[in-house]
């Protein structure tokens, strides 16, 4: 189509996770639908890691042999993604876990029935199932532990696989996906219903209306480097985790449109510290000290670096520890000190004289008593380090494709926040009411988290909302 006008019972704009999620169940529920997305679809659920974290007890977990239920879930999340998560939300996403999981099963998205039992920000291999943080102190004394990172069948990343999967249903449902088609203002009738779009396809105007909603799933706001200074400055200078594209955009829609925002400061922050080599040494900051469990998942240890914690930030590991961690599960990381002495590296580093010492005979003395008095890492990655010691320097980032060194400061992430809406995606006003005809889903709401993050959190909980937001859409009266 080029210029004109179109309508269908529901618009959706964006085709990424949410986005491809609402239509399928708007079409699914007899709506027509219309997708619109300024690029190809995807977004950056297609770039991501693919993990989506799922529980409660899913058919992968116990073909793993572990037991799980949605109050075990729920008390691991609402500690991890605190402070403050969204209960009602976090409440309905682990009641309705297992059947989220069967409908990714449905689609036919495989995973493999093995656990992968090591500690990495995505594992090597095509395990089906990954621990995220669920037997690290002080989760161990929350919740019963364990594994909900569902992984595809995919070795690495996995995000392609989830969205050519979703992609596929989409169009086997009949939905009409239009690319390359920027959505620029959202339209209301006379008595302030959003009742569609206006966008640009290749230079022309269309008007896309909507007889029953529109629901809006464009993603963050990262690449938007005023909304970042204005929300979230901690990401300022920082690389962006997306696939260019979450520019906020949908955000200020729907605010144009009467929404409200929630959690704008939320983020999601990845220091470029490999875990399997963090939890078999110590992690310290720019004061040689460390300050957390390094067993931990590693999105915990990357917010309290930046958001707490004096850079640069340096992983210590010694010969035993470098040798014990799989070359390929390094990253292609490379020590930025190798020395005989605990001295020479701080001199090395700039940190203080005797800091690190310090920090490593205290680690030390607990090792050799197997129990870390201090930060409460398990004790099976307790052990004392002994020379040569060498120091990962976070801020040359990894290097898994051995083209070199990368530049910058070691640091990236992504927005969490977004627009504030109810358990269905109605997008709500200042006042909590619903802005009549709009929903949203994914990142461009403010969804489940609170300041915390897990991986798996986000494509969870866009897909889970975006179903609920394209069903609540399909259901609505339709409007001539």
């Amino acid at each position: 189509m080029s210029g004109g006008e179109a309508a269908a019972d529901v618009l959706v704009v964006g085709l990424g996770c949410a986005g491809a999620s609402a239509a399928l169940e708007a079409a699914r529920a007899g709506a027509s639908v219309v997708a619109l997305d300024r690029a190809a679809p995807g977004g950056s659920s297609a770039v991501s890691g693919g993990e989506l974290y799922l529980g409660g007890g899913t058919a992968l977990q116990r073909a793993c042999g572990f037991e799980d239920d949605p109050d075990q879930m729920y008390a691991y999340l609402h500690e991890a993604l605190g402070p403050h998560p969204d209960a009602e939300k976090l409440r309905l996403y682990c009641d309705g876990s297992v059947e989220h999981y069967d409908w990714f099963c449905s689609l036919g998205i495989a995973f493999e029935p093995s656990l992968y039992e090591g500690v990495s920000w995505m594992p090597p291999t095509s395990d089906g199932l990954m621990w995220l943080g669920e037997n690290a102190w002080p989760f161990t004394r929350i919740a019963r532990p364990a594994p909900r990172g569902h992984r595809p069948a995919t070795d690495g990343f996995g995000g392609w696989v989830l969205m050519d999967r979703l992609i596929e249903a989409v169009r086997d449902a009949g939905v009409d996906i239009r690319p390359d088609t920027r959505v620029t203002d959202l339209l209301r009738d006379d008595e302030g219903r959003v009742s569609g779009v206006r966008a640009r396809c290749f230079g022309e105007d269309i008007t896309y209306r909507a007889r029953r909603g529109v629901v809006l799933a464009t993603g963050g706001f990262a690449d938007d480097a005023a909304m970042v200074a204005d929300h979230a400055p901690v990401l300022i200078g920082h690389a962006v985790v997306s696939d260019g594209l979450d520019d906020g955009s949908g955000i200020r829609l729907g605010v144009a449109a009467g929404g409200s925002v929630r959690r704008m400061g939320a983020t999601q922050i990845a220091l470029s510290v490999v875990p399997a080599l963090a939890c078999r040494g110590v992690l310290v900051d720019g004061l040689g000290q460390r300050f957390i469990n390094e067993d931990v998942y590693p999105g915990r240890f990357s917010q309290a670096a930046v958001r707490d914690r004096p850079g640069p930030w340096f992983t210590i590991v010694d010969e035993t520890a470098w040798e014990d961690v799989p070359e390929r599960e390094r990253w292609g990381v490379q020590p930025a000190v190798v020395a005989e002495t605990l001295a020479e590296v701080e001199a090395e580093l700039g940190l203080p004289p005797g800091s690190l010492e310090d920090t490593v005979a205290r680690y030390n003395r607990d090792a050799a008593a197997g129990e870390d008095t201090r930060f409460h890492k398990d004790p099976r990655w307790l052990r004392p380090l002994t020379s040569p010691y060498a120091a990962v320097d976070a801020r040359r980032g990894f290097d898994p494709d051995g083209s070199g060194p990368r530049s910058g400061t070691g640091v990236s992430g992504f927005t969490l926040g977004g627009l504030r809406t109810s358990v269905d995606g109605e997008v709500l006003d200042g006042s909590g009411r619903p802005v009549p005809g709009l929903y949203a889903a994914g990142r461009v709401t403010s969804g489940i988290h609170g300041e915390g993050y897990v991986s798996g959190t986000s494509l969870g909980d866009g897909t889970f909302f975006g179903r609920r937001a394209g069903r609540a859409a399909a259901e609505q009266r339709r409007v001539p």
